[in-house]
């Protein structure tokens, strides 16, 4: 779950991290209202779940509050990528010395939470990995212990050469690893972090991801979810309780358990075919499960082709062919269906697809390239 800026500038506020002022607002009119009470220039940046907002014109300057009102109504309801500006933040505009970066994420390879930071801050991490990697130095962090303080500060020297600097930098980090820890989050960044021209340090800016297994137990970051800065299709499918990754591709895949997905996926990419989609139904036997991921699959226009591939374990192989059947009456969708059954009752799964005019297979390798060829025959 990603949480706005707003939300993560808070978070860090609360935790003790130096945020500048600001406010969020949802009308023209409130915008101005907290740049008349900031006194001073402001930046007015769009909120949504999305990266570039300012080459999309979701951030610009304002010099009054006046302006600051004109600026927040062209940004409000505009269009980020396929995403509508609901609220924007105001914050100072900054006079700053300096920009870096600091971030901590959970790494895989290492299983252990990663501190990075970076002299080069304001752009995309990942710009700077590209092309200066040198300018990138990581720290694993021992969850035994945490980030100590000699450790931080060894990482701080890294952005800056003073002192005094240093060891701001050196509190910011370690109070961001705490944020880390009561949030739950997978990631949390600082780009850019800051120094003023008095010699202070702060974050200017905000990003903090949560990993969803981590929103049962901590229900005050679950309420800060924001449902309508999320796709229609990701909504739907997790309050369908079904994992869903929209890919770029034209063969939906619908498949139980994340490694099938992933397996049917790269058999698509082999057989020269774009995958639509990551669809896991889980583990569960209902057949609402396969109306729903049907109707989520169908909405997306870029659809050429299904492909269910089902390996039936506890996932009866029937329930799926139920729902195939009944959801293929209520959407009254013409895409064509590709379907692999096997497993649990996988004869009782062919006799209902039999018995509604499908065809079923159990060969995974003949169901992709099935599929594939069809999405090219109707591009």
């Amino acid at each position: 779950m990603n949480l706005h800026e707003y939300q993560a500038r808070h978070i860090l506020k609360t935790a003790g991290i130096p945020v500048p002022d600001g406010d969020v607002a949802s009308s023209p009119a409130e915008v101005e209202a907290i740049a008349r009470r900031l006194g001073k220039g402001v930046v007015v940046k769009a909120q949504v779940h999305t990266g570039g907002r300012g080459k999309a014109g979701g951030v610009k300057l304002a010099k009054d509050p006046a302006e600051a009102q004109s600026v927040a109504g062209r940004i409000l309801g505009m269009q980020i990528k396929g995403l509508t500006v609901h609220k924007v933040l105001v914050a100072p505009a900054a006079d700053i010395a300096s920009e870096s970066y600091a971030g901590i994420i959970v790494d895989r390879s290492s299983q252990r939470p990663v501190v990075m930071v970076s002299p080069a801050g304001g752009v995309d991490i990942e710009e700077v990995v590209a092309k200066t990697p040198e300018k990138i130095f990581r720290h694993a962090i021992d969850p035994r212990f945490g980030l100590l303080p000699h450790q931080a500060m060894g990482l701080a020297l890294k952005l800056y050469p003073g002192v005094e600097q240093a060891r701001k930098a050196a509190d910011i980090l370690q109070r961001l690893y705490q944020v880390m820890l009561s949030t739950g989050a997978s990631l949390v960044e600082i780009n850019p972090l800051i120094t003023t021209l008095d010699g202070g340090v702060e974050a200017l800016d905000a990003k903090i991801v949560v990993d969803d297994n981590e929103l049962d137990r901590r229900p005050e970051i679950a309420a800060l979810r924001d449902a309508s800065d999320e796709a229609d299709s990701e909504r739907r499918a997790r309050e369908a309780n079904l994992t869903f990754i929209k890919l770029e591709g034209d063969v939906a895949c619908c498949v139980n358990g994340a490694g099938l997905a992933m397996a049917t996926m790269d058999l698509v990419k082999f057989y020269g075919g774009q995958p639509a989609n990551f669809l896991d139904i889980g583990g569960s036997s209902n057949p609402q499960k396969v109306v729903d991921a049907l109707s989520i699959i169908t909405a997306d226009p870029n659809v050429k082709s299904i492909l269910f591939n089902i390996f039936g374990g506890i996932t009866r192989c029937d329930d799926v062919a139920n729902g195939i059947v009944t959801a293929t009456k209520q959407l009254k969708f013409s895409l064509p269906i590709v379907i692999r059954l096997t497993g649990t009752n996988e004869k009782e799964a062919m006799e209902i697809l039999t018995a509604n005019g499908f065809n079923a297979g159990t060969d995974m390798d003949e169901a992709v390239k099935q599929a594939v060829a069809l999405a090219k025959q109707a591009a």
